[in-house]
């Protein structure tokens, strides 16, 4: 009896998963939470995009609003001088 280990093959779903929840996540950073949707929108990009994913210009897209909700942060920030959104 032969015992193989699996073939070690990287699934792109996961990574194709990432490419979408970073895009989503960082659209919804543009409005609300961007000092915390912003990096992880940015490292889900990176991570899916390392991975190979199929969805690549929705990870590039996801890379660029996560950094866009950085310079939004940043703007407000240096605008009234809080981290908090103020009406």
């Amino acid at each position: 009896m032969q015992c193989t280990a699996a073939p070690s093959v990287r699934p792109t779903g996961d990574a194709d998963g990432m490419a979408v929840a970073s895009f989503i996540l960082g659209l919804i950073g543009l409005l609300v939470l961007n000092l915390f949707l912003g990096p992880v929108a940015i490292v889900l990009a990176a991570v899916a995009l390392r991975r190979g994913t199929a969805r690549r210009g929705r990870a590039l897209l996801g890379l660029g609003l996560g950094l866009a909700d950085l310079i939004v942060l940043a703007a407000f920030v240096s605008a009234d001088n809080t981290v908090s959104w103020s009406f």
